[in-house]
Formats: structure tokens, C-alpha cells, sequence
């Protein structure tokens, strides 16, 4: 199973769907929020199933705020993580991670990717496909795939400008 992470795309698709065409083929888009109204846009652009929270600039829209999910056997949790405050660390969206079970937390937020192991969790942040903050300011998202064995493998990957 392949499947595209990405966040805080701001209302900007056009690199956006230069990845999903470069990707090719995915099972799977999660989008962490930060659509900015396009998220239809973003769903017809995927061609495959889509799961899409609302970011703190999604304003006027009937996206969930969070998702629980299963990818094979992981418990998935999406969220954009701005009411978990992850500009400022990442305790408090592990200890939510932890209370709800879930084996993998999907956000976004600070426009910055990471893909790490806490405390047993999965914490992947894809970073932004459209205004990304972190050194070197490159814009980013994930590649998850779940191997025949049901194994969860991620890739932090880069566009290149």
C-alpha cells in the first residue's frame, strides 16, 4: 500500500499535483490540514480514497478537525496539531496519541517534516508542499508505504526547486 502524506498546501496545488503525478500511483492521500478551501480540489486531483482534517486556516468548512483510522494493522490518528501545541514541542500530542491508542499520528503545523519513534508512536509531520520553514526551506512531504509483511515504512521527500 502506497500512500502520500502532505500538509498546509494553503490554497497553493500546483506542486501538489507535480507530486502526485511524479508518485505515481497511491492507494492513499492524507492531507493534515491547511487546504484553505480547496480541499475538493485536492480529492479530485488525488484519484484515490482521501482523508482531509481542517488546519488552523481552514475557516468556513465542514472538514473534521481530527480522524481515526486503520492503515492495515496501525491505529491512525490525523490532526493538523495546532491544538496540541507542536510548535512548542510534541508532549502533548503524544500523550493524546497515547490516551486514544493509536500507533501513528499524522500532522501538520509547523511546516517543518519530521518522522520519528516516541515512546513507541509514529510521529509523521510531511512538512509543507507549499511554504516550507525549516533549514534550507525545502518543500516536502511523506511517502508511507505498508509492506507485504505489514510493516510501515516512511520517506521524508524533497522537490526540487
Amino acid at each position: 500500500m502506497n500512500i502520500l502524506v502532505v500538509s498546509d498546501t494553503h490554497g497553493r496545488q500546483g506542486d501538489l499535483q507535480d507530486v502526485i503525478y511524479d508518485v505515481g500511483k497511491i492507494d492513499l492521500l492524507i492531507h493534515c490540514g491547511d487546504t484553505e478551501g480547496m480541499e475538493r480540489e485536492i480529492i479530485r486531483m488525488a484519484g484515490c480514497p482521501c482523508r482531509v482534517v481542517s488546519g488552523n486556516n481552514d475557516f468556513f468548512t465542514d472538514l473534521p478537525r481530527e480522524d481515526e483510522f486503520t492503515l492495515g494493522d496501525y491505529s491512525v490518528w490525523l490532526c493538523h496539531g495546532h491544538n496540541y501545541g507542536v510548535s512548542m514541542g510534541y508532549e502533548m500530542l503524544l500523550d493524546e496519541a497515547a490516551s486514544r491508542q493509536a500507533d501513528i499520528v499524522f500532522f501538520g503545523h509547523t511546516h517543518r517534516p519530521c518522522v520519528m519513534k516516541k515512546r513507541g508512536i509514529w510521529l509523521v509531520n510531511p512538512g509543507s508542499i507549499s511554504y516550507p520553514r525549516q533549514e534550507g526551506r525545502k518543500k516536502s512531504y511523506v511517502l508511507m508505504e505498508i509492506d507485504r509483511e505489514g510493516e510501515a515504512h516512511f520517506s521524508i521527500n524533497y522537490l526540487e526547486q
